[in-house]
């Protein structure tokens, strides 16, 4: 396996386990006090750091993806890694339908959510302008 496939999934990885941390916490008690929308924009700066954080682990540990290019295909092969696990679980945990899904998002938070995807995938690239 290469090691863009090998940095690709443990950014997955730890992005996704951070995110199921962190909901495991939001939905049973934040949620409740200040609702879907509050609760998932609240968390929204934690998972900024933690993709920044991330990111960073992934180009210590693999200093071959170190380059522009590959650093993208890093960040946008998680992305895809991401988007599809989200959706699987919707659609097989959840029972919804893919549309079911989408319409059931807040339009706000949801918003915001998109844009930290776009983030997640280019974050490798940003931070290794910045990487020693």
């Amino acid at each position: 396996m290469s090691s863009i496939v090998r940095a690709s999934f443990l950014y997955f990885a730890l992005v996704l386990g951070a995110g199921f941390l962190l909901g495991s916490v939001r939905v049973p008690f934040i949620v409740p006090r200040l609702g879907e929308r509050w609760a998932e924009l609240a968390e929204m700066p934690i998972m900024a750091v933690i993709i920044f954080v991330a990111a960073g682990y992934i180009l210590r540990r693999y200093p071959e993806v170190q380059t522009r290019g590959r650093a993208l295909v890093v960040g946008f092969t998680a992305l895809a890694l991401s988007v599809s696990a989200e959706l699987a679980l919707a659609v097989v945990l959840q029972s919804q339908s893919l549309a079911q899904f989408l319409a059931s998002r807040d339009k706000v938070s949801g918003s915001v959510y998109l844009v930290m995807l776009v983030v997640f995938a280019l974050m490798p690239r940003l931070r290794l302008s910045r990487h020693p």
